[in-house]
């Protein structure tokens, strides 16, 4: 149920900046969701679709980019995707590490008329 309240802050701030240039329409949102982000595209773009009608945004598509996880070994330093649930480094095998990318969750752009 999260999403909902992410989805009306994405569609909160398009249309700030959306008003903020003096656009008529917003065609296009750009998201990236990094792949351990707990937010479900589709529940994003059902949300979007049910709360942006009456807005500039009404009708803009919702284009999502993921991020894969990539973590680094605390042990040796090696940088990693884990594949599935198999998060050992492939280097030495320590279980683990720091996550470096796959929590993200911005907009990235939009594109308006």
């Amino acid at each position: 149920m999260h999403e909902l309240a992410i989805t009306e802050e994405i569609l909160r701030i398009a249309v700030e900046h959306a008003e903020r240039a003096g656009a008529t329409r917003i065609v296009d949102i750009n998201l990236v969701i990094g792949e351990l982000s707990s937010v479900v595209d589709d529940s994003v773009q059902f949300y979007f679709d049910f709360i942006s009608p009456g807005t500039v945004a009404e009708g803009a598509e919702l284009h999502f980019r993921r991020v894969p996880a990539r973590l680094r070994c605390r042990a040796c330093g090696h940088e990693f995707e884990p594949e599935g649930t198999d998060w050992r480094c492939p280097s030495c095998q320590t279980v683990g590490g720091d996550v470096i990318a796959g929590r993200e969750f911005n907009m990235e752009s939009i594109e308006v008329e």
